[in-house]
Parts: C-alpha cells; structure tokens; sequence
C-alpha cells in the first residue's frame, strides 16, 4: 500500500491496512516518515518514502519552500519508484493513493515487478466523468471553446500531460520501460477505487470509467480522550471544534486566524474546542472558555461536540457526518470546495466562502451549522453513513488476487 500525502492520505489506508490483516494477509505501507508512530501503533510495517510531508507542505525544507508540485515532480516520482520496488517484488498487489508524481512512480515499480496495481481515490470529484467538472485549478483560464464536462475533462487530461508527461516519460525511460501517452489515465486506470461514503460522495455511473465504490475506509479508533479535555467537555455545553488538520493556512498568520474564529464561536454563546493542528491554533487569552487538544480521537470527540469546523478533508468530513456533528467548512485547496458543496446540499452544515475565516465571516455559517433544523439533519445523515468500507475493500481484493490479478491491473 502506497501513499505520499498527509494524514487524510494516510489514515484510510491504515484502516484498510487493518482490515486486511485481519483478514489473513501481510501489509506495507509505503508513506512518508511523518506517519511511522500511526503504523507501529498498529503493527504495520512502514517503509519511508519521500521528504517528511509536513516539512514539505510548511516550506521547512531547504530548496523546497516554493517549489510546486511540478517542480518536485521528478524526484517524487523516482523516490516513489525506489520505495516501492524496494518493497513490492512478490507481493500480490499495490494499491496507491496520493500525489500524482508518487502515483505515476508507484504504478511504473509495479508495472516493472509484474505486479498488480489499484488506484484509489478518496473523493468523486478526482475522478474523469461527464456528470462532474474537474477541480479548478488556482488562476486557471478556461478557453471560451471549451463548454460542457467533456471538454474540462479533455484539457484536464491536457494539463496533467503538459505538467507530468515528460517527467514520467523520462523516468521510465530511464529503468527499461516505454513511455505512455495520456499519463493521467494511465496512472489512474480505467478499474478505480473509490473509498468515499455513498451518500456524502456518490459516484454517477458512467461508461467512460470502471469505478469501485466500496465506502470509506475507517480505522475504529479506540483511544480514550485526555483527561484534560474530559474535563473541559464535562464543565458546560457542549462546544464548537475548530481545527484544520494538516493544513498550515499559508498566508494566513495563526494569531490573527485564531483569534477570529474563538471570537467568531463567542458571538454564537458557545465554548471554543481549538485543535491546534498545523495551522498552530492557540489560545488567545486565558477565559475558561476555550481549550486546545493536539492529535486526538476525533471519532469519540465530534459525538460531543455542538459543531465542527474545519478543512474540508474527506476524513474528516466522514468522521463528522458520522458522529452526527453540524459542520462548516473552511475550504483550503484540492477536493475541499468540493465536500463544502456536499455539506451544504445535504443540509448538514455550510461551507464557508474563501480560506481565511474571519470574526465577521464565520458567525453566518456558524449560525447555520448550529441550528436546530442543521442538528436534526446531520443526526438523520448519521444513520446513512457506511462504516464497513474497508471491509469490503479488503474482501474485493483479496478476491480479485484469488482470481489471478488479471482484474487489478487492466488499464
């Protein structure tokens, strides 16, 4: 199993990690340093790829503070490739999520092992289709010709050929191995895993694509909360979480941002639950208002909280449907518009207009997410959500080896 990315990326294979362990088969994980404490937590054995992602995302490695994904593209995909080849001779299959370069490594170490490679996306929105737009890309033009999801989908694939082709197309070159045109496809095949909630994701049938919805995959989660944060919750009503998981708000300063949104939270006359995460939320002064938790249980968390606020990751989006948890989100980049929209059409919470949450713009979601209608709707959501995602991944791979791979690895 293969990912370069946070612990969006991260947690879900973990939890399909497990379920095929349970199941009877041997696990690696092929994901960045940061994660190597998530794994042996579980005893699965992790093997680095990649810079620490953390590092990478805040600029804290030196040459790569303002490099883009294009930039970075050709190292990534060779030190995908190295890891997995590293690893992977033998085993029945790969099965990959995360960045595109890593992605277009991975499936090259597989292709050059003979071994059976699956890609997974945890949202619908990544995937080509005639019933969706692509993700828009920051600053991009769409030439006034190009009308219809067809044709966005055509100068996606465009777009991913000019950034990636040469670069994937060189590294092959340069192990044995003919270059391919239309890399996007290539690397995403044209038999996908889709690991996202049915209801909060759904995926339209379309002829163009072959996609396997399986739900998400969750990893039970059975920490006890600190002491600490026991007795923040037990001491008044229920409050509001604020948190943006592995996202450092670039150009945002992180006293200003949490400073706006524990004054947002107390204009609605609710407590303030700060995850600090890698936006570095703290606290501004010293009311007994407002508590910080690091890295916590949020599946035992968000049952108990009054709403969540947060990225937009599908992770986390799931955990809080869930938990039966209003939400506003605070969309940063990628997929996050995306479940911002989900949210607002399924009436469980709002999605808040731009990055930056400000003490004048996140009182108004605040007020959707917690109202009474918002509350009842989210709890009857809560019932629908899938919990049995990875369970039933793991069976569908561990049937499709048994019937020889040929399944996994068609185009």
């Amino acid at each position: 199993m293969v990912t370069y990315g946070s612990r969006g990326d991260v947690e879900p294979m973990t939890g399909l990690a497990v379920r095929l362990r349970a199941l009877g088969a041997e696990v690696r994980v092929c994901a960045p340093p940061d994660f190597a404490e998530l794994l042996n937590d579980v005893d699965v054995p992790l093997s680095p790829v990649g810079w620490p992602i953390r590092a990478l995302a805040t600029g804290a490695i030196p040459g790569k503070a303002k490099a883009g994904l294009s930039d970075i593209a050709a190292e990534l995909t060779a030190m995908a490739y190295e890891a997995v080849a590293g690893v992977a001779e033998g085993c029945a299959a790969v099965v990959a999520t995360g960045s595109f370069p890593a992605l277009a490594g991975t499936r090259t170490a597989a292709e050059k092992l003979g071994v059976p490679y699956v890609f997974t996306s945890f949202s619908p929105c990544y995937l080509p289709s005639p019933h969706h737009p692509p993700l828009r890309r920051p600053g991009q033009v769409i030439p006034p010709e190009v009308t219809g999801n067809r044709g966005l989908w055509d100068l996606h694939a465009e777009h991913m050929e000019a950034l990636f082709g040469d670069t994937i197309n060189t590294h092959r070159a340069s192990i044995g191995l003919p270059p391919v045109s239309g890399v996007r496809d290539h690397v995403f095949t044209g038999h996908p895993f889709l690991a996202a909630d049915p209801v909060l994701g759904p995926w339209q049938e379309t002829p163009e694509l072959d996609v396997t919805q399986t739900g998400a995959w969750i990893r039970p989660d059975e920490r006890p909360l600190p002491a600490g944060l026991e007795a923040f919750l037990a001491a008044g009503a229920k409050p509001v979480y604020v948190g943006f998981g592995s996202m450092p708000m670039r150009g945002a300063n992180a006293q200003e941002v949490s400073r706006a949104v524990i004054e947002a939270v107390r204009t609605q006359n609710r407590r303030v639950l700060l995850g600090s995460g890698w936006a570095d939320l703290a606290l501004i002064d010293d009311r007994d208002d407002c508590f910080v938790v690091g890295e916590v249980n949020q599946q035992a968390l968000f049952r108990r909280v009054a709403a969540v606020v947060h990225h937009g990751g599908a992770g986390t989006t799931t955990t809080a449907a869930r938990a039966g948890a209003p939400q506003v989100i605070v969309p940063q980049v990628a997929d996050q518009p995306y479940w911002a929209g989900r949210v607002t059409e399924l009436g469980i919470g709002a999605g808040h207009d731009g990055p930056t949450p400000t003490a004048e713009s996140l009182p108004a979601v605040l007020e959707i997410a917690l109202a009474p209608e918002t509350g009842a709707r989210a709890a009857v959501v809560a019932e629908t959500v899938r919990t049995d995602g990875a369970e039933q991944a793991a069976k569908l791979l561990l049937d499709m080896i048994g019937r020889s791979g040929s399944a996994l690895s068609a185009g």
